[in-house]
């Protein structure tokens, strides 16, 4: 697919608005993702504007008790400031679509092995879905970014969406401002093993 080969992280947008036409396209395409026996355990909430604002704002305000406390993420501390330049992203891009698990368990929960493995499997489906949004903006020439440092501020974010469930990640979502080259990938032979 040729999406697959252009899909590109794009960090830089350009001040133009998102139709809603594109968003519902782009959301249509998750909403078909595979997921384990069909829980499609999903829920997207788009934001933009003043609401894209205030999750910027907790956002930055979780990562700076993560840096101070380490609660968290205590071995991370040194992707604090990507996490900062993440917040920055967000805030300049038009549109962030928040993806949740509304039936997603706590990460300080302690869980059944039963229960992890169907949050195992719920993370699966709802990387798929991830994916498909990704593979559908590009084709429709809407630069991406798939944010996973919302979790160097879980605590304030879960409690901002206290009543959509556990956030999962994030993606940013506007027209490119650049055009990034591909990034390194392993080689086929360090990943693949055939038995």
């Amino acid at each position: 697919m040729k999406e697959i080969l252009e899909r590109r992280s794009i960090r830089k947008y350009e001040n133009k608005a998102l139709s809603l036409d594109l968003l519902k396209k782009i959301i249509g395409a998750a909403l078909k993702a595979p997921s384990a026996k069909n829980r499609q355990p999903w829920k997207f909430i788009v934001l933009v504007s003043e609401e894209k604002d205030k999750f910027v704002q907790v956002m930055r305000q979780g990562i700076e008790r993560e840096r101070v406390t380490k609660v968290l993420l205590p071995n991370s501390s040194n992707y604090i400031s990507a996490a900062k330049h993440t917040a920055t992203i967000i805030e300049q891009a038009p549109v962030l679509i928040v993806v949740c698990n509304p039936s997603g368990h706590s990460l300080y929960e302690d869980l059944t092995p039963e229960e992890k493995i169907y949050e195992r499997a719920d993370m699966q489906s709802i990387g798929a879905a991830i994916q498909n949004m990704l593979l559908e903006a590009t084709s429709l020439g809407i630069g991406t970014l798939w944010i996973c440092d919302t979790y160097f501020a879980y605590d304030d974010l879960k409690d901002y969406f206290c009543d959509k469930g556990e956030i999962i990640a994030a993606v940013a979502l506007g027209y490119p401002a650049e055009h990034p080259s591909e990034r390194p990938r392993k080689d086929f032979d360090e990943v693949v093993e055939f038995q």
